[in-house]
């Protein structure tokens, strides 16, 4: 059985394998019509945030994906992005312990308690999330092979091979 770490790190690496392929910055930072206007490198950015955000909180045991950076090299730099994803990837692996999660609701700060594993697998999903919302402008690309399980739930994954049987 892989652990939370492999699984999260697995879900990086499909990012990166996919904006390997992209053939310029431009299909990186290039609008989307179908996405609102959103762009893959936006969506990326966002992934490597909040992965950032879980890590920064990390020693002081508190958490807030509301503080990100909104850095826009990662958005248009997929290179940049690239390199970020490979230093999340070398800096997750971290022993579990409480964690405070703070965010704002309703101009309201709000505290739930949490725990490292539990906020990895957090940003697991969200990575798989966003890698959905990513293959819908990839699609539009031409050139690029996006394997057939990026952007799946493991779970939805597992029904679909249970129902092939």
């Amino acid at each position: 059985m892989k652990s939370i770490f492999n699984k999260a790190k697995e879900a990086l690496n499909e990012i990166a394998a996919v904006l390997d392929q992209l053939p310029g910055q431009e299909n990186y930072s290039a609008s989307c019509v179908a996405l609102s206007g959103a762009t893959i490198g936006q969506h990326t950015r966002h992934v490597i945030e909040l992965y950032q955000c879980l890590l920064a909180g990390y020693e002081t045991a508190a958490v807030n994906y509301d503080d990100r950076k909104r850095n826009k090299l990662y958005e248009n730099d997929k290179d940049e992005a690239i390199a970020a994803i490979r230093e999340i990837q070398n800096k997750m692996v971290l022993a579990d312990k409480p964690l405070l999660v703070v965010c704002q609701a309703a101009g309201d700060n709000i505290t739930i308690q949490s725990n490292y594993n539990r906020e990895v697998l957090y940003n697991l999903e969200h990575c798989i999330h966003h890698q959905a919302l990513i293959r819908v402008a990839l699609v539009a690309s031409d050139g690029v092979l996006v394997p057939d399980e990026f952007g799946l739930a493991p779970s939805t994954i597992q029904y679909r091979r249970q129902c092939a049987q």
